[in-house]
């Protein structure tokens, strides 16, 4: 199973093509279950344009799978510890939210579909985390 990032899916929505693109694609074509948090789901619908945008991107997400933490307390805690053991290895994250989306994988041994070099930065400290 899969967790699609934001930064695939405006990629998408946009047009753009790309290796990511492409296997975002594949997944799609080939029925691989995959899903988003609600942290993606905002952040795709703040991206909207305007209201028809947002109803079309809305219509699009809603039935997808949305994986969310398991404890949210808790999940927040390893979020922190995960931007932390990345902060100690001289890497800096610049999105709290790719630390929470990260963390989201990791509880729900889920590949990351990413765009974004935050991830592959976490990866190389994160064993837990794997991408797609």
């Amino acid at each position: 199973m899969i967790l699609v990032d934001t930064s695939v899916l405006i990629g998408y929505f946009r047009g753009q093509t790309g290796p990511i693109i492409d296997q975002f694609e594949d997944i799609m074509t080939r029925e691989i279950p995959f899903g988003i948090n609600s942290y993606i789901f905002q952040e795709v619908l703040q991206g909207a344009k305007d209201n028809r945008e947002f109803s079309k991107l809305k219509t699009y997400l809603e039935p997808l799978i949305f994986y969310e933490f398991l404890d949210n307390k808790t999940s927040h805690e390893q979020a922190a510890r995960l931007y932390m053991r990345c902060r100690q290895s001289g890497i800096t994250i610049r999105s709290t939210l790719d630390v929470i989306i990260a963390q989201c994988a990791i509880e729900h041994q889920l590949l990351l579909l990413h765009n974004d070099k935050d991830f592959d930065a976490i990866a190389k400290v994160i064993p837990e985390l794997k991408l797609y």
